[in-house]
């Protein structure tokens, strides 16, 4: 089957979102244009990832004095995931790169496949199928600061340990004894 590249070039939604219950949640991406609905299977800890590559890479423009890259955030999309939630395919890698002929930030989220050692950004008929985002300064912070606030929505974080915080936790830092109650203890003297 030939390879499929999903382009949207400055989407009229690109969002990170989730399904499904703190501790069970399934995360995707999902690109809308007037036309086009394309969702893709991601991982928590490559939406964290992105979102925060997204902003340094933007920062890093800043400090080497490109204005485009200095936009502000634009308005946050709160909205939840379209319907259908269909993923096309769950991402295996993602590249990120800026565009200086278009003043974008190009995001290219790819399916796993048998050419996985393409670095960067390719077009080869042979690689895998992909997502292909391009977005301004505005709409990619924006895009992070959404995808980090989806992340965050999730069960808390162990305050001693930073592992996720529910009825079941076994914190290695109390050598896996759980509190009553659900509630951690101020954290005492170690030993």
């Amino acid at each position: 089957m030939p390879r499929r590249i999903h382009v949207f070039d400055a989407p009229r939604r690109f969002i990170a979102g989730t399904v499904g219950a703190p501790g069970s949640r399934a995360f995707y991406l999902q690109a809308r244009d007037e036309s086009r609905l394309i969702t893709v299977g991601v991982e928590k800890p490559q939406v964290t990832l992105l979102a925060e590559q997204v902003t340094e890479l933007l920062d890093e423009l800043v400090r080497r004095g490109l204005p485009a890259a200095a936009a502000p955030a634009g308005p946050a999309d709160a909205g939840p995931l379209e319907t259908p939630i269909d993923a096309e395919f769950p991402v295996a890698t993602i590249a990120l790169g800026w565009d200086p002929r278009v003043g974008r930030v190009v995001l290219e989220a790819r399916a796993a496949g048998d050419n996985d050692e393409l670095a960067g950004f390719s077009d080869d008929p042979g690689g895998p199928d992909a997502l292909r985002v391009l977005l301004d300064a505005a709409a990619a912070r924006a895009f992070a600061a959404r995808s980090l606030r989806v992340v965050a929505a999730g069960r808390p974080a162990c305050p001693l340990c930073g592992e996720p915080l529910d009825d079941d936790h076994a914190c290695p830092r109390r050598n896996g004894h759980r509190p009553s109650g659900g509630q951690l203890p101020p954290e005492g003297p170690r030993g």
